[in-house]
């Protein structure tokens, strides 16, 4: 059995090679990249720096160099810590390289085999303690509305002090959206209307705690296109933040709890409103494929599992749309649109709204710089794609931000607010949700940030 636990020591053991026998980077895909540079001009990290190590390809021939029996050095650390994890590359590469799975094996590797500063290690340790924990995330609710509503906030932003004494707090503090009281949606709502399906919600992590305004207008949307939604209780974390930076154990755990609470609630389908969520799940029956107890149910699991825009799209629309005289621009979240390949599906549900046009953004292969928890852990580069998504967005001129994911939610409204620019900002669900309940396009004009 392999040892899951990250070194204590501070740097790779001299000369021992980069990877162990468990889940390396697989060769035949390292194999399939021809260098082709298709990829080069989508990522994000290529794009701000120009530095072959920080593409695709470049971090496929560090691979290749650890297959081939080279060390884990810090270099090379670093340049896999460097990507965001976009899957931009996988759209973009003709030979169809799963990038992807190269880079989550080599993240796992570097998790166990790699032993990181104590700062480093420090606040991986700290976010990991408290994002993939809802209920630890909603315990900030009240201090955080506390700290919003007494000015306190405005008066640090004005002072230009935390991002010189803690630039980690500053970016957090940017990050944080305007909260207001929601009340909780019930376990169960009845679908209107003949039923047409019986739906299980996920609940999410940062969508629970900071938007749950989102989950109550994704349980009204569904219900209204007949569907029974279900909410099964006490839902714990689906692991995506985890495995997206190498933590295999862990988000094998939170993956076999999430699949015990769903299967026990005896829906049709898994919905998720929350992309990274969603591309994580539909991916369970590869993080436990080596687990006799839960293989074959985690095949079965994510063979549920739908963005909210592909059930709505593939159910099609019943109840009525009325008019939203708006002009919104759509930006892709980058798990929805590369990993899990929905773009056709978000835009056609938007277009179907009497009085709504829609708008591209520039560049939209780009990420935003969210990427999880990337932009927590790499806040000035993070600052700078979400400067140059915010001025795409903004170039639009559109009234409103459309998008399904609550990390490019809080990254481009802190972008919009340092450029100091006007647009408000809302999940698809919420945009048809107002269009179904008939209210005025002005109840989604709020100010960049606020939320649910």
């Amino acid at each position: 059995m392999v040892d899951a636990t990250p070194r204590d020591v501070l740097g790779p053991v001299a000369g021992e090679p980069a990877f162990d026998g468990h889940r390396p980077p697989r060769l035949d895909i390292v194999n399939d990249c021809v260098h082709c540079g298709f990829c080069l001009t989508t990522c994000p990290t290529y794009v701000l720096w120009g530095e072959e190590a920080d593409s695709p390809r470049g971090r496929i021939h560090l691979m290749k160099q650890g297959l081939d029996g080279e060390p884990m050095t810090d270099s090379m650390v670093r340049h896999v810590d460097a990507c965001l994890g976009c899957m931009a590359c996988v759209t973009a590469c003709p030979s169809g390289v799963r990038y992807d799975r190269l880079i989550e094996d080599t993240r796992a590797q570097v998790e166990r085999r790699h032993g990181r500063g104590g700062r480093d290690r420090a606040l991986r340790e700290a976010i990991f303690a408290l994002f993939p924990y809802p209920r630890r995330l909603r315990l900030l609710r009240g201090p955080l509305r506390a700290y919003q509503a007494s000015g306190l906030q405005g008066l640090v932003a004005r002072s230009g002090l935390l991002p010189r004494l803690a630039p980690t707090l500053a970016t957090l503090d940017s990050l944080a959206p305007r909260l207001r009281r929601v009340p909780k949606p019930p376990r169960r709502v009845r679908a209107r209307g003949p039923r047409r399906a019986v739906v299980g919600l996920l609940t999410g992590c940062v969508q629970g705690a900071f938007f749950p305004g989102v989950n109550s207008a994704t349980v009204r949307v569904l219900a209204a296109e007949g569907c029974d939604v279900v909410i099964p209780p006490a839902q714990g974390c689906c692991g995506a933040l985890s495995v997206h930076n190498g933590r295999e154990a862990e988000a094998q755990g939170f993956a076999r709890k999430l699949i015990d609470r769903f299967e026990r609630a005896g829906v049709e389908y898994v919905i998720v409103n929350a992309a990274g969520c969603g591309s994580s799940m539909k991916e369970y029956a590869e993080l436990l494929r080596d687990d006799p107890a839960y293989a074959a149910r985690a095949t079965a699991f994510a063979a549920k599992v739908r963005d909210l825009s592909e059930i709505l799209f593939e159910l099609g629309p019943v109840a009525r749309r009325h008019p939203l005289p708006l002009t919104v621009a759509y930006h892709d979240a980058c798990h929805l649109a590369h990993a899990q390949g929905v773009r056709a599906q978000p835009r056609a549900l938007l277009r179907g709204i009497p009085g709504l046009e829609v708008r591209e953004i520039a560049d939209p292969e780009i990420c935003c710089g969210s990427a999880g928890v990337w932009n927590i852990l790499n806040p000035v580069p993070a600052a700078e794609l979400g400067d140059r998504k915010a001025a795409h967005v903004l170039a639009t001129s559109a009234r409103l931000l459309v998008t399904a994911n609550p990390g490019c939610l809080m990254q481009v409204a802190s972008a919009v607010r340092r450029r100091n620019g006007e647009i408000a900002l809302a999940h698809t669900a919420e945009v048809l949700d107002a269009s179904i309940r008939g209210l005025p396009a002005s109840a989604l004009l709020t100010p960049p940030g606020s939320s649910g």
